[in-house]
């Protein structure tokens, strides 16, 4: 962003057109909305592309959940590459990612977060003119997933418990899957899922009894929403 001293007509313009245009939107696509990690591969890829009508600078880098942690302060057990990058536009790059440090827990997944910061290169025209330039982040996640698990990832909402508590309902989460919720359902009343990490449990602020049917929608591997549904214990 340019160094701006006072209000002037064209700052409130920027400011105006920034806050309200429809046309204002990241250019960098990441492919799909999750990556899986398996422990017994030597890396994973994850392709990005600009799908804009100019080049972007983008940085890349896995965090361990503060999404606060500057990129130079968090430690990993594994290194991306490029961790920076321009990409002309309709270009697209691919970051390869491997694990450096074998000592992660092999009976459950790990959870990490893929950043993706994508910076518009200067615009020449503009150079003299007072002007917002925007930087875009993505965050997906990013699971370790130890090989020989048992069962499969796709069956952990099957698996789930739920029961009545203290006005409240809780899912308990038996496997050693994460489960990504996307939204819960019961007695007409919808809220908004939560993740449950592996042998633990998550509360919803929804009420009901012994046998209700509890309706919702779980996020697979592919990104996919899916729709299940399961009973309401004590």
């Amino acid at each position: 962003m340019n160094k701006i001293i006072s209000f002037s007509p064209a700052l409130c313009c920027a400011i105006f057109f920034t806050l309200f245009s429809p046309l204002l939107s990241a250019s960098i696509v990441v492919s799909g909305t999750r990556v899986i990690y398996p422990s017994d591969s030597r890396e994973v890829s994850v392709k990005v592309t600009n799908m804009g009508e100019r080049p972007v600078l983008i940085q890349s880098w896995l965090d361990d959940g503060d999404m606060k942690s500057k990129p130079e302060n968090i430690h990993v057990p594994f290194v991306l590459t490029p961790p920076f990058n321009r990409i002309d536009a309709g270009k697209g790059q691919t970051l390869r990612i491997s694990q450096t440090d074998p000592t992660l827990p092999e009976d459950r997944e790990t959870l990490f977060w893929l950043n993706v910061l994508e910076v518009p290169a200067k615009n020449k025209l503009l150079k003299e003119t007072n002007y917002l330039q925007m930087a875009f982040r993505t965050r997906i996640k990013f699971f370790y997933r130890p090989a020989g698990l048992s069962g499969h990832a796709s069956d952990t909402v099957k698996t789930m418990k739920w029961y009545s508590r203290d006005g409240q309902i809780t899912a308990s989460n038996l496997t050693p899957y994460y489960a990504s919720l996307a939204s819960i359902t019961l007695g007409g009343k919808k809220v908004d899922g939560k993740m449950v990490a592996p042998f633990q449990s998550q509360t919803f602020n929804l009420s009901g009894k012994q046998g209700d049917t509890i309706n919702g929608e779980f996020v697979n591997d592919f990104g996919a929403i899916i729709d299940f549904s399961a009973t309401l214990q004590e």
